[in-house]
């Protein structure tokens, strides 16, 4: 693939939405970007109100009224002068090289550039365990495991901003976000730069960040209540990047889980279907399981991640079909 030699000519201006400047972004988020080994960059932080604090190579652009998250980034790209735009989010912060990795990567074809966000080793062990939830391939349906783990470097159409960088140029082409959505908005933008600006988007492993997770399970359950209610609409009204099977496995778990059971009570045929794959689905929780020990070495992590696993697929599986047959969603702009 032909990439573009890394020049510090390339402004970057790296855009945050929040409620308010938090600890997460005083502490870790700021200090990581200020600490880049690529250091022609600009940072716009944009909360609710308008705050007295500044920090180095910072602009903080209030928002009130309150707005959505989507509305705060395209906000921030008109207030950006830099000719790539870096979206991250106030919970996470990017590995040194972040920056100097995804500018090496751009060319004329490539409009935006993404790559995995990692669970932090500082998270509890409750946002370990949603962050296991996330980054295996049961835990996510195979349809998305590249995004919290290392995967190899790839084309993708559909990748969240909490790492995601892209060219102001492109963006403003395709009209930035679309506000009618959060979360989903960057599922549009990502379907727009690929199928309606014929430009791609390029995944690699070694633009990275790091992403606290919401704790199990109520926290991390609403978040993925979120999700599966945009997913499924995204699936009926962006069937290109949506309609996919990584994203249908919970639904279709769900609806064989329910239905199975009934017709095990009347077909001993069904019955033996329905236990074998049960049995299945428990056997892949459980080497899922074994696998996270091995790797953490915790029996209460390993153990809990099979419930947060099983009640991920139930939650996700129900409200997709609730996505699906929504005529139309409204964003929720009261949370960021």
């Amino acid at each position: 693939m032909t990439t573009q030699k890394n020049t510090s000519k390339t402004l970057v201006s790296i855009i945050i939405p929040v409620k308010e400047i938090n600890d997460y972004l005083r502490e870790e988020t700021i200090p990581a970007i200020l600490k880049q080994t690529y250091q022609n960059f600009e940072i716009i932080i944009l909360p609710n109100k308008k705050s007295g604090e500044k920090f180095s190579k910072t602009k903080i652009v209030s928002t009130w009224p309150k707005i959505g998250p989507a509305n705060k980034r395209d906000i921030g790209a008109r207030e950006a002068r830099g000719d790539v735009l870096a979206f991250l989010d106030d919970d996470s912060y990017p590995d040194k090289n972040w920056l100097e990795k995804a500018i090496s990567i751009f060319n004329h074809q490539i409009a935006a550039v993404c790559g995995p966000s990692l669970t932090p080793a500082s998270d509890n062990i409750y946002q370990k365990i949603s962050g296991y939830v996330w980054s295996t391939w049961l835990g996510s349906g195979g349809a998305g495991t590249y995004r919290c783990a290392v995967g190899s470097r790839r084309e993708v159409d559909d990748y969240p901003t909490v790492n995601f960088l892209v060219k102001k140029k492109d963006f403003m082409m395709v009209g930035g976000f679309d506000s009618h959505f959060w979360p989903g908005e960057d599922t549009k933008l990502c379907c727009n730069l690929v199928y309606k600006l014929g430009k791609k988007i390029i995944y690699d492993p070694e633009v990275l960040v790091y992403h606290h997770r919401r704790e199990i399970f109520i926290p991390h359950l609403k978040q993925i209540s979120r999700y599966a209610i945009h997913r499924g609409h995204f699936a009926r009204i962006l069937p290109k990047t949506s309609l996919r099977l990584g994203y249908l496995m919970p639904t279709l778990f769900v609806l064989g889980l329910i239905t199975g059971f009934f017709l095990s009570l009347i077909n001993p045929f069904m019955k033996i279907i329905y236990l074998t794959a049960l049995g299945m689905y428990l056997s892949a929780l459980f080497l899922t399981c074994f696998q996270i020990f091995l790797k953490e070495r915790s029996f209460k992590i390993a153990l809990l991640t099979i419930p947060s696993i099983f009640m991920t697929h139930l939650v996700y599986g129900i409200l997709f079909i609730k996505g699906f047959l929504t005529k139309d969603l409204k964003s929720n702009t009261s949370k960021v």
